[in-house]
């Protein structure tokens, strides 16, 4: 199920113009799934299917690369991106969680 969460934000993301990267087997565990570029604008997002949580490495790691000055996200569906506005899920900033 998840997988094909995930299959959806990113052909989405790509529709859009977004250059997606799925980040597999990093020499850092814990790091996000995907990683979508456009516009000089990086936004990684981790994709849990709908009542999903993060693991706490998970929730860490999104926590470094926020301090680190990146948006990082946790992602349960895709709506809709607008201009360039990343909007996804149930709220205006995405579906994640706040840390």
């Amino acid at each position: 199920m998840e997988q094909q969460v995930q299959t959806k934000i990113k052909n989405k993301l790509k529709a859009d113009g977004w250059l997606v990267v799925k980040l597999i087997k990093t020499s850092m565990n814990g790091i996000p799934d995907l990683l979508a570029l456009k516009g000089g604008r990086a936004v990684f997002i981790e994709v849990k299917q709908k009542g999903g949580k993060a693991s706490p490495l998970q929730i860490e790691r999104i926590n470094q690369l926020r301090a680190a000055g990146f948006e990082a996200q946790i992602w349960t569906d895709y709506e809709v991106i607008s201009g360039d506005v990343l909007v996804s899920g149930q709220t205006s900033t995405g579906t994640h969680e706040t840390f």
